[in-house]
């Protein structure tokens, strides 16, 4: 078999292993979380639309809207959302493989970010940051190749319009160095490269702006906005809020009651050598130029030196935002960070093997190299798993709630796996603390808000007193919840 098409198997098989390894630790029938909630409701007939801030995009409703659009299952979405994930990720790497000077490069690459807990528990989600990070590495892939053909210049567009359209934050972090990579390195000058990267960037963003102008008064209207959900984006360093949610939870806001775990931060210990590893070894065969590895694909004319280098420039680029403006932190945040880092990470895995077969004791070399996969295995496979778990419990009090409610005559009637909601009551309005918005969601409720004018049909909240208009309604406990406190209110 010849080597690219070898590399290609490897590939396609890390991306299958992938998605059956996300299957067995996260389950089909997980509860949507509340994020998932407010995009499946923008084109889900079962349920009102949850307000949309000014943060959000509209990538992810449109990734979900061939299924969430007919039907509510959420082991249909999920399945759906697997399979994306698993294209992606194999779109993502796949112009690596001849990129890297190393048959097995770019599934080893994509194996160590696709091994990552936080990546294999959103294989399945309606979340953004899987595919923006696919559309990052897929684009400046594609942006290195030499010869920037029109099929190439539209990976570019595509995979920079895919991480603008799901992170416009991202997109531009990303456009930036491959700008400026374009306009001022002599290897990768070129109009071509500079109309694909504005077109994919313009591409992205134009719904952003869109709505900005529609819905929000102005661009600088809706970043006002979205700094205030997200807590006041300002001057700070929170690298060590990112390091204690390695281990999770699945967002850490505020992060100050948590602490850093070395063990489940052994990613961050382990990357920057990997990193370093490899940059080292592709300049040791020959500063710019890779001598070719006996097996490996013919060198292309971008080196995998100035590849994995440029590849870094845009990794910490698209991190330094999370870093040194946003005031809290979630492991999926930097899953565009962790995918630029891993062609240059595989490259240092592949030294390592190669300093093992020529070292003087063979089997010992490979005995501890094995015993490290395994040990990061262990971390990161459990990690998944337990907060798999962990949400399952959680995102099941939601509907422990809407049950209590129906039984109250509150709501839409139950949800079903197999069609839309029973029942023909009214619209109802539900308020309450923060987690109204997901409650609201599996009740076929409207949720409310501040300054709606509509009348609350029920009251939900959790450790908390109703307020004195609420007072005398009738208080309905929610048994058997995974937190307790939960408790339902109804009007009268």
């Amino acid at each position: 078999m010849a080597p690219q098409s070898r590399a290609q198997h490897l590939l396609l098989g890390v991306c299958g292993a992938f998605a059956v390894l996300s299957l067995v630790l996260v389950p089909l029938t997980l509860p949507l979380g509340w994020d998932e909630t407010v995009y499946a409701s923008r084109f889900s007939p079962h349920a009102p639309a949850t307000p949309f801030s000014a943060p959000r995009t509209r990538g992810v409703p449109l990734l979900i809207a061939p299924v969430a659009a007919w039907s509510d299952s959420v082991v249909l979405l999920r399945m759906w959302l697997t399979l994306l994930a698993a294209t992606a990720l194999y779109l993502g790497f796949r112009p690596w493989v001849r990129l890297l000077g190393r048959t097995s490069a770019a599934a080893v690459a994509a194996a160590l970010y696709g091994g990552l807990w936080f990546v294999l528990f959103y294989a399945s989600a309606a979340m953004p940051n899987h595919y923006t990070a696919m559309g990052a590495v897929g684009a400046v892939g594609l942006f290195l190749r030499s010869r920037q053909s029109p099929v190439t210049c539209a990976g570019v567009v595509g995979g920079l319009a895919l991480a603008t359209l799901m992170r416009p934050n991202d997109g531009v972090a990303l456009g930036v160095p491959l700008l400026a990579a374009a306009l001022l390195v002599p290897a990768w000058r070129s109009r071509s490269r500079v109309l694909a990267v504005l077109g994919g960037l313009g591409a992205g963003a134009l719904p952003w702006f869109v709505e900005a102008y529609a819905r929000f008064g102005g661009v600088r209207a809706r970043l006002t906005a979205a700094s205030e959900v997200q807590g006041d984006l300002r001057p700070l360093l929170s690298l060590v809020h990112h390091l204690t949610v390695m281990d999770g939870p699945l967002l850490c806001r505020p992060c100050d009651g948590d602490t850093v775990r070395p063990l489940s931060a052994e990613w961050w210990l382990v990357l920057p050598l990997l990193v370093s590893a490899g940059l080292w070894s592709v300049r040791a065969g020959n500063r710019d130029t890779c001598r070719e590895h006996p097996g490996g694909l013919p060198r292309p004319g971008t080196t995998p030196l100035r590849a994995c280098l440029l590849a870094t420039v845009a990794a910490l680029s698209v991190a330094l935002p999370y870093l040194a403006l946003v005031p809290y932190a979630a492991p999926r945040f930097l899953a565009p960070t962790h995918a630029l880092l891993t062609p240059a990470a595989a490259l240092g895995v592949l030294a390592l093997v190669d300093v093992t077969r020529a070292s003087r004791r063979p089997r010992i070399g490979f005995a501890t190299l094995g015993l490290a996969l395994a040990g990061h295995l262990a971390v990161q496979l459990p990690l998944a798993h337990t907060n798999a778990g962990i949400q399952a419990g959680a995102r099941g009090d939601w509907a422990r709630v809407a049950e209590v409610l129906h039984e109250h005559g509150v709501g839409a009637g139950p949800r079903t796996d197999r069609g839309p909601r029973s029942g023909t009551r009214p619209p109802c309005v539900l308020r309450g603390n923060t987690s109204v918005i997901p409650v609201a969601y599996v009740a076929g409720c409207f949720p409310g808000r501040a300054g709606d004018a509509r009348r609350a049909t029920a009251l939900v909240l959790r450790e908390a007193e109703p307020p004195p208009w609420a007072r005398s309604w009738p208080r309905h406990r929610v048994p058997n919840t995974y937190a307790p406190g939960w408790v339902v209110h109804v009007r009268p």
